[in-house]
């Protein structure tokens, strides 16, 4: 059976890990009869937004391993528990949170950086050539980790895509129910809610990105 890491940012598309994209791969890896298990980096939020009302709160602070262990059902792990050895693959699922949480892509765009503890854990499986996938905004992180040439995908946002190249990767325009493959890397990325209308679309693109990266492993 398959051992596969999934990496979440929080809990809510504006501040966090995508839900429904999450709970698809976490789905997907079940349906395929992978196990999981899912980490997250313990520290804080850039920020916490109403996902009622769109706004920032001003004063609340929250936990990106506090929030991501409700997508988990508590079972999670910081990302400094990763034992490199008992996975076979990572999948990193989107939402703000992914550009917010584990690099600033949200805020600096192509000057971004990813986040010292995230950069180790997602390095871990690039370093043992095991394949790592990677959903809607969360590929942005691909050039930086795995240098000039990287392949992915973020749909077919113009800005986005063209940012992608300026850090050193090769952007490829993919429909919701695609996945782009770097067979090179193992790297396989999907645009889901970067261009989905519902949560059907976003599985169709999710479903293929799981089946890959286990393929791949």
């Amino acid at each position: 059976m398959k051992n596969v890491a999934v990496l979440l940012a929080g809990c809510g598309v504006f501040d966090g890990s995508e839900i429904h994209e999450a709970v698809l791969t976490l789905l997907g890896l079940s349906r395929a009869g992978a196990s999981y298990q899912c980490f997250a980096p313990d520290i804080d939020q850039l920020h916490v937004v109403n996902h009622l009302t769109g706004e920032v709160a001003q004063t609340e602070k929250r936990n990106v391993l506090v929030e991501a262990a409700r997508i988990a059902r508590g079972n999670i792990k910081p990302t400094t528990a990763l034992k490199i050895a008992d996975f076979d693959a990572l999948i990193i699922p989107g939402g703000f949170g992914a550009a917010k949480n584990l690099c600033n892509f949200a805020l600096v765009g192509a000057d971004c950086e990813v986040s010292a503890e995230v950069r180790d854990f997602i390095s871990e499986f690039a370093l043992a050539k095991k394949p790592v996938g990677f959903i809607c905004i969360a590929p942005v992180m691909i050039p930086k980790l795995y240098g000039k040439g990287a392949i992915g995908t973020i749909g077919t946002d113009k800005g986005t895509g063209e940012a992608f190249c300026a850090m050193g990767g090769e952007h490829k325009d993919a429909q919701v129910d695609e996945i782009i493959v770097d067979e090179a890397n193992k790297v396989v990325s999907t645009p889901a809610y970067m261009l989905a209308g519902s949560i059907a679309e976003a599985h169709s693109g999710i479903e293929k990105l799981v089946n890959k990266v286990l393929a791949l492993a």
